[in-house]
């Protein structure tokens, strides 16, 4: 593997995946809802569909590294596997962190923390995939919570636990089956 290139790749990655994460915040409204739409982009305004969004930003952009650097696959793996948990649980804390004092969302904070965490979890990457250590060996748990992250990243935009991380502040409702329920009432009021 080329060092040089890949952290080169790890810096490039930073506006891509906060591009990406931006882009993918308005694809479901701008797609007029399409099922493909609701597994990658964001449907609400819920904590949750932010993490997500970053996190297809994260998973596609380390899918080009991947291919384009070639890294020891088993430590690339648990190093992304690390920095994406990473990723998610920072924009989690930070956000309801501060929010106990503030007691309402900071816009501005919230775009800007993001951005933080995002060179954070990259810098942690690249730290993880270069160094001598031996976290090659913890690829099996890697692979389980890869499969774990997605699970939930699939399941729960359609199926969201009714806590606040799931819930949209703006409309109160959770995920994208109250939005369905919301739209078909108001269908049926029309044509009654």
């Amino acid at each position: 593997m080329n060092e040089k290139k890949f952290k080169i790749l790890e810096i490039a990655g930073i506006p891509i995946i906060y591009l990406t994460a931006t882009l993918l915040h308005f694809v479901y409204e701008l797609s007029g809802g399409s099922t493909l739409s609701i597994l990658f982009a964001s449907v609400n305004e819920s904590v949750w569909e932010h993490i997500k969004i970053f996190a297809v930003g994260f998973v596609l952009w380390s899918v080009i590294e991947l291919f384009w650097v070639k890294p020891p696959f088993k430590k690339f793996v648990v190093a992304k596997t690390v920095s994406l948990y990473f990723l998610s649980m920072s924009i989690i804390a930070f956000f309801y962190t501060y929010n106990l004092f503030t007691k309402e969302p900071i816009l501005w904070l919230d775009l800007l923390s993001a951005g933080v965490f995002v060179v954070l979890s990259q810098y942690i990457s690249f730290r993880l995939t270069t160094n001598n250590s031996q976290i090659a060996d913890y690829f099996p748990v890697a692979v389980l919570l890869l499969m774990t992250f997605f699970v939930m990243f699939f399941s729960f935009t359609i199926f969201p636990p009714r806590i606040d991380l799931f819930r949209d502040p703006v409309t109160g409702m959770y995920g994208i089956i109250d939005d369905y329920i919301d739209q078909g009432a108001v269908f049926l009021s029309k044509t009654a």
